[in-house]
């Protein structure tokens, strides 16, 4: 019995997983293997696809916050909005200040004198939003991790792009917003 003879049989190609840095373009898997780059047109497109979803992260991150502009003002109605960041900078409370700390230990509950109770609906709409972000970002991070030195440049690109077109105001009680401590 001979296995060696595939005359007139073609293997079919095979997605190439690389830990490494690389510019491969044909045989490149993005994320699923149903995402397998068989010419360079495909995989124009594929950077265009990557390209277009750093964009829609960067959409989203937009429009959570002027939802969430849009739900302070509503609910709001002249009282002052609390901000994320305290005096010193930091993104947890500090002691003294004016909500309760809530102690992970002696599990009580605190109290916020600040905010207001968001009704089910608009928190519905708040938590969905923040999972598509959340879904998003570790699909590109998936994507990046492919090591692809094409789709890796594609992904900050899309970043850059959708920071610039929808990231134009600067708000001066937190200035420092996109904080990586913050999240």
């Amino acid at each position: 019995m001979d296995h060696g003879n595939h005359e007139g049989h073609e293997m079919p190609a095979r997605c190439a997983m690389h830990m490494l840095w690389n510019t491969q373009i044909i045989n490149t898997c993005v994320v699923f293997s149903s995402w397998h780059i068989h010419t360079h047109t495909q995989f124009v497109f594929s950077l265009v696809a990557v390209l277009l979803l750093g964009v829609l992260y960067e959409y989203l991150r937009f429009f959570q916050q002027s939802v969430n502009r849009h739900i302070a003002t509503k609910l709001g109605k002249g009282k002052r909005a609390a901000s994320p960041v305290s005096d010193s900078g930091r993104c947890t409370p500090e002691r003294g200040a004016a909500s309760e700390v809530v102690g992970l230990l002696n599990r009580r509950r605190g109290r916020n004198t600040d905010g207001v109770v968001l009704p089910a609906h608009l928190r519905l709409l708040r938590a969905a939003l923040y999972g598509a972000s959340v879904f998003l970002s570790f699909f590109l991070m998936l994507v990046f991790m492919t090591y692809n030195a094409y789709l890796i440049f594609a992904v900050v690109a899309g970043a850059v792009t959708g920071h610039y077109i929808f990231d134009r105001h600067v708000e001066f009680d937190n200035a420092g917003g996109k904080s990586m401590a913050c999240h």
